[in-house]
């Protein structure tokens, strides 16, 4: 059967853009061969993709037609296909490109004249007239631009944002003619009050790079001044609660244990393009790299000043997701600050309501059952992440020791970072 559209990759990019479309009456297809089958069942995938979507809203989907596929046959029969497939970060901190390079030569070997090609995975300027451009060509021997439309967009969803939802966010779209631009237009005006047009796909490509490094650069900036502000004992939190009431020119960020998520902050290849390395955005990840160690040392300096040692110390973790109220544990500083708390000799356990075990350096972490209880039994308790299911009031009281990392709770109620 014929879809409208074919969604590439149904990870965080891939399955709110198929909620949207679902939603709006779009017949769409998701392929997937890792977890179109699980979704297909009923059954959301263990992989932190569970964060995204409920229960609830798949079934929701699949009721209204949704049709998650591992038959990549079917993405010959769509107007519009778009690439979502995940671009992680490899050992060298560029991009990981096999993904995307697979979910295109899958859409070549199927792409049909006048189809919408976009692709919202993570890239970098020129990936898309340079990388998926050939790959689309080769595949299929069309051409692009004349036979089909291609253009880039880059992804701007903020998962478990509850105020910024899909169709109230702005779509940037720059296509590789302006005809493929007013193609991807016009499929995302469907989905959002506002299609935001730029020159060409280098541009939208570029709009991902400033957006994403924007907020590493300014968590990096709080961070510094987390450190800055202990160690001339000023309550950062009060600073950022005033500066936050200038109307102009000042945008909040607050600091943590580390920097978590799917964006992760990105450089050009220079030498490859014969452009200059973002300097700040390598600055600032080496700033960003430390907070896990940072958190450490303040943790072992609270046992110390109490008469203890970090070796065998028993370190409950509250929180271990990158993100408030989600399952999604990608890049989360967790896995560090755990990983070197063991190192240390401490005997480390944590609590996450959304995370039914957790395995650190291959060893599996004991979960608490009852947060009070752990709490209470525990040398030391570390809030990596708030979640909104804790009461931080109730939980500075229990603990004997709290290092709060999110300045969550009330001021003088923990050690705050």
């Amino acid at each position: 059967m014929p879809a409208d559209l074919a969604v590439i990759g149904l990870g965080h990019l891939g399955l709110p853009l198929a909620q949207t479309a679902v939603a709006r009456s779009i017949a769409t297809i998701g392929y997937d061969p890792v977890r179109a089958t699980d979704l297909a069942g009923g059954r959301l995938p263990s992989d932190g993709t569970e964060g995204i979507l409920t229960a609830a809203d798949l079934r929701r989907m699949l009721a209204k037609g949704f049709r998650p596929t591992t038959d990549p046959a079917q993405l010959g029969r769509v107007r519009t296909a778009v690439i979502c497939a995940p671009a992680p970060p490899a050992a060298d901190r560029s991009l990981d490109m096999s993904q995307v390079a697979e979910a295109a030569r899958a859409l070549a070997a199927r792409l049909r004249p006048h189809t919408t090609v976009i692709v919202e995975s993570p890239a970098y300027p020129g990936t898309t007239e340079e990388f998926i451009r050939p790959l689309l060509e080769a595949g299929s021997g069309l051409v692009a631009g004349r036979d089909f439309h291609l253009a880039y967009s880059p992804g701007r969803l903020d998962p478990g944002n509850r105020d910024h939802g899909y169709a109230g966010t702005p779509k940037v779209i720059g296509g590789i003619t302006p005809a493929c631009t007013e193609s991807a237009a016009a499929f995302y005006g469907r989905l959002t009050d506002k299609v935001v047009r730029a020159r060409g796909p280098r541009e939208a490509e570029t709009v991902h790079l400033l957006e994403t490094n924007y907020r590493h650069v300014n968590m990096a900036l709080v961070n510094e001044m987390a450190v800055l502000c202990h160690d001339l004992g000023i309550d950062l939190w009060d600073v950022i609660r005033c500066a936050e009431t200038k109307p102009f020119g000042f945008h909040a960020f607050r600091p943590g244990p580390g920097v978590g998520g799917h964006g992760v902050p990105m450089d050009i290849p220079g030498p490859a393009r014969g452009a200059r390395p973002l300097r700040m955005v390598e600055l600032a990840q080496q700033v960003n790299d430390r907070m896990p160690q940072y958190v450490i040392q303040r943790a072992a300096t609270l046992l110390n000043e109490h008469g203890k040692s970090a070796r065998g110390a028993r370190v409950l973790l509250l929180g271990v997701t990158y993100k408030p109220d989600l399952a999604d544990q990608q890049g989360a500083p967790a896995q560090e600050v755990a990983a070197r708390l063991m190192e240390l000799g401490a005997a480390v356990s944590y609590h996450d309501p959304y995370v039914p075990s957790w395995q650190v350096l291959g060893h599996p972490i004991p979960r608490a059952d009852s947060l009070y209880e752990a709490a209470a039994d525990a040398d030391l308790t570390i809030l990596l992440q708030h979640h909104r299911t804790y009461d931080l009031q109730g939980l500075a009281v229990k603990a004997q020791l709290l290092l709060d990392t999110r300045g969550a709770t009330p001021a003088g109620a923990a050690h705050r970072l």
